[in-house]
C-alpha cells in the first residue's frame, strides 16, 4: 500500500494537516461516498487541491473551483531537437509574442469555434452575468480563446527520452470559468475563506442541473483554448503534430466505481488531480526547472483508493507570497506596488533554469522550482498506480511576466 490512511481518507505523500482537514470537512456532506488526496496536494479555496471527492447525486462547484477545466496538453512535434535548440532563442520569442500571456488578455489573433454555437450560451446570458467592457460573457470569451494568463500557466517545449520534440501547456477556462463559478458559489451560499463547507448542487436540482451545463461548456472552451495554443506553436515552428495528450484536472466527471464492495455512479470532483483510470493517459507538468512526464494508469488496489486518479502537478511547497513578497494591485498605477520582499530572487530563480539548460521567456520568482516539490518523488509516492511512458526535459519556458495580474489563474 502506497498511501497513508488519515481518518479515513487515503493520502499519497507527506500528509498536509491542512488539506487533510479540508478534505475530511467535503466528506462530512451526508452524499459524499469517497475521498483521497493525491501526492501533490495542499491548501485550497474549500477543498484541497490535489483533493478527490466523490459524492452519490450531488456536484460541487467550489470543489471544481474557480478556473474551471484547468488541465495539461502535450503534443509532439515532427522536428528535429537539434533544430529546435539551435534556434531555441528565436523561437522562444516567438512564442512569447506569439500568444497571450497574462492580465485578462485578448488574444491578438481572431479565433471562432464550433462552441459559440452551443445553446448553453442562452442558460449563460440568463445568468445575467457581466462582463466588465463587455456586451455579455459570450463576447469575453471570444476574445480570451487561446489565452494563457497567468500564475502557474505555460506554454513549454520538451525534448523526451528519444530527443523527440513536444510542446506542452497548461491554462483553464479564463474568464468564462471563473465568472461561472463565481455566479454558482454565490448562489450555493458559499463562504469567504478557505477553511468552509464545500457548496454542494443536487445533481437534478435546477442550479445543478444549469452549473452541470456550464461546466461542461466551460470543458469544451478550455479544450478548444489548449488545441489552439498547441496549433499555433506548431505552425510556428512548421511542425506537424504526431502525437497528443490531453486532460483536465479540475471538473467533475460522472463515473462508476466501487464503494465497500459495490458499484456506485457517482459524481467525482478532482481539483488540481488527473483521471488516471487503466490505459489512460496523461500529461503532468513539473517546474520550469524540473522534468515532467507523459503517464498512464495502471489498475491495482491502491487505483481503487485513489478513485483512479493521480498527481497534476508537482505541488506547492512555498506560497507566492512566501517566494515572491507582498505586493497590490495600484488601479491608478496601472502596476503593481511592491510592499515587501521575498525568499526567493530572480537570480536564484535564472540560476535554477541555467543550471537546467532551460530559455525561460518571462515567469516571476513566485513560479521559480524553489516554490515546489521535485516532480519524481511525487510519483515515487504514487508506486503502481500509474506507469511513466515518457520522461519529458524542458527546453524552453514560456510564462506570463512577474508584474502582470490576471484574476484568472489557479
Amino acid at each position: 500500500m502506497g498511501y497513508t490512511m488519515m481518518d479515513g481518507v487515503p493520502v499519497w505523500g507527506v500528509p498536509d494537516e491542512s488539506a487533510v482537514k479540508q478534505i475530511k470537512t467535503c466528506l462530512a456532506e451526508k452524499e459524499a461516498a469517497a475521498g483521497a488526496l493525491m501526492g501533490d496536494h495542499h491548501l485550497g479555496y474549500a477543498m484541497p487541491i490535489g483533493g478527490v471527492v466523490a459524492y452519490h447525486g450531488m456536484v460541487s462547484p467550489s470543489g471544481v473551483g474557480y478556473d474551471i477545466a484547468c488541465g495539461n496538453k502535450a503534443v509532439r512535434l515532427d522536428v528535429k531537437a537539434e533544430d529546435v535548440r539551435k534556434d531555441i532563442d528565436k523561437i522562444m520569442d516567438m512564442i512569447f509574442r506569439g500568444i497571450s500571456f497574462g492580465v485578462g488578455r485578448k488574444n491578438q489573433e481572431r479565433v471562432d469555434h464550433e462552441l459559440f454555437d452551443d445553446e448553453t450560451w442562452d442558460l449563460v446570458d440568463d445568468l445575467h452575468i457581466r462582463a466588465p467592457k463587455c456586451r455579455d460573457l459570450k463576447q469575453l470569451a471570444r476574445q480570451q480563446l487561446g489565452t494563457v494568463g497567468s500564475g502557474n500557466h505555460y506554454v513549454d517545449l520538451f525534448v523526451d527520452e528519444r530527443d523527440r520534440v513536444w510542446c506542452g501547456v497548461h491554462f483553464g477556462s479564463r474568464g468564462l470559468g471563473h465568472k461561472l463559478a463565481t455566479h454558482f458559489i454565490k448562489q450555493g451560499g458559499g463562504a469567504d475563506g478557505m477553511h468552509v463547507a464545500p457548496v454542494v448542487f443536487e445533481e437534478g436540482s435546477h442550479l445543478g442541473e444549469s452549473y452541470i451545463r456550464c461546466m461542461n461548456l466551460a470543458g469544451r472552451y478550455a479544450y478548444a483554448g489548449r488545441d489552439w495554443v498547441c496549433d499555433k506553436v506548431a505552425r510556428l515552428l512548421k511542425a506537424p503534430i504526431v502525437e497528443e495528450v490531453h486532460n483536465h484536472h479540475n471538473f467533475a466527471w460522472k463515473e462508476t466505481h466501487v464503494i465497500d464492495g459495490s458499484e456506485h455512479e457517482l459524481w467525482v470532483v478532482r481539483k488540481g488531480a488527473t483521471p488516471a483510470f487503466p490505459g489512460q493517459r496523461g500529461f503532468v507538468g513539473g517546474s520550469m526547472g524540473d522534468i515532467s512526464v507523459i503517464l498512464e494508469g495502471v489498475e491495482s488496489e491502491d487505483s481503487a483508493a485513489a478513485l483512479h486518479s493521480t498527481v497534476h502537478g508537482a505541488g506547492r511547497v512555498m506560497s507566492r507570497t512566501r517566494a515572491a513578497g507582498k505586493k497590490r494591485w495600484d488601479k491608478k498605477a496601472g502596476g503593481f506596488v511592491r510592499k515587501s520582499e521575498g525568499e526567493i530572487s530572480k537570480e536564484m530563480m535564472n540560476q535554477w533554469v541555467k543550471r537546467a539548460g532551460v530559455t525561460l521567456r518571462g515567469a516571476g520568482t513566485d513560479e521559480s522550482p524553489h516554490c515546489y516539490k521535485r516532480l519524481p518523488d511525487v510519483l515515487e509516492a504514487h508506486g503502481s498506480t500509474v506507469k511513466i511512458v515518457h520522461t519529458l526535459t524542458p527546453i524552453g519556458v514560456a510564462m506570463a511576466g512577474e508584474d502582470e495580474f490576471d484574476p484568472y489563474k489557479d
